[in-house]
């Protein structure tokens, strides 16, 4: 696989660091407002005026770039949830080196007129790969900003022709006991399974993800293929795709099933709707500065921040009763 090159925005568009983080402290705390009134408290008539505050970091108008820190490689690639390697943190980045992620091989089925089986190569090779940063958000409350790698999701599966009958499109990881240690143990109904609605998918935000950091997927995230949805929790972005199918039907989805009061189908991030056993309120943002568990809280934003763009898309919708 090519490696690519991910191209950082001009410093003038990065707000610095250090200004940032003081930034969402004081927000945190409820002290900007007192912090700016003593400040204004300063003798007006000597004081020079004072510099213009720096710009919140923002969104491009598709959403395919946030200008938020970055989160760093290494804890990207050593901080992960992928059960078929363990279900510690670490486990993937020490044991997934057993993944064998070529030659690499992905079933397309169900409600479409051009299915069978293809190599990974000819299953991406008409799409051009594109460059996206988005935010990442962890059904456990910790959050990640990750430049990806990827095809737009909906251009690959306009390629074979979904028939009306597509209503969904349900995705499966690779089971492999010799390559994947994690599948010994019953966490879950292996293999791991994932789905999204039709219009989720076709989305442009919906990313096939070939790689990170400007080079080819880590095995521990999901090489060589994955899923990004970045506007719902961590766990629908399924990793090392081997079948996608279209279904009529809502597809069964693994922690869905295994927990369905915990783990809704569509599990959108939303603030409002906590899980049973802890807030959804607010995420500890893993942002490079080497502290994961006490990481500073950060509010969640509705849909992840992407509300603009994917809100239209459950118009109607009781969002906790489909959580």
């Amino acid at each position: 696989m090519s490696r690519y090159r991910y191209p950082r925005p001009p410093a003038s568009e990065i707000t610095p660091e250090g200004v940032y983080r003081r930034r969402r402290e004081l927000m945190g705390l409820g002290l900007a407002s007192p912090l700016l009134a003593l400040a204004g408290c300063a003798g007006a008539e000597d004081a020079p005026a004072a510099a213009a505050p720096a710009p919140a970091p923002t969104d491009t108008p598709d959403g395919f770039r946030t200008r938020e820190t970055l989160t760093t490689e290494r804890d990207a690639t050593t901080y992960n949830n992928f059960y078929e390697f363990g279900t510690g943190k670490a486990d993937p980045a020490q044991n997934a080196h057993t993944l064998r992620p070529s030659p690499w091989m992905v079933v397309v089925g169900g409600e479409a007129e051009v299915t069978g089986v293809f190599p990974l190569e000819d299953f991406l090779r008409p799409h051009a790969v594109q460059e996206r940063i988005y935010r990442l958000r962890c059904v456990e409350g910790w959050s990640m900003v990750l430049p990806w790698e990827g095809v737009p999701l909906g251009e690959v599966l306009a390629r074979f022709r979904p028939t009306s009958k597509a209503k969904y499109v349900a995705f499966t990881t690779l089971a492999e006991r010799d390559q994947m240690p994690g599948l010994r143990w019953p966490v879950l109904d292996w293999p791991y399974r994932e789905g999204l609605r039709m219009d989720e998918a076709m989305h442009p935000l919906s990313l096939l993800a070939t790689g990170l950091y400007g080079k080819p997927l880590p095995n521990q995230n999901g090489a060589p293929l994955r899923l990004v949805v970045p506007w719902k929790y961590g766990f629908k972005s399924i990793k090392s795709i081997v079948r996608i199918e279209f279904t009529e039907r809502m597809p069964l989805t693994s922690w869905n099933q295994s927990q369905p009061s915990e783990y809704g189908f569509y599990s959108n991030v939303n603030p409002a709707v906590d899980h049973p056993r802890w807030s959804q309120a607010s995420e500890r943002r893993i942002a490079g500065d080497g502290n994961r568990l006490f990481a500073n809280r950060i509010p969640t934003l509705p849909f992840n921040g992407y509300a603009e763009h994917v809100a239209p898309l459950y118009t109607g919708m009781d969002l906790r009763k489909w959580f």
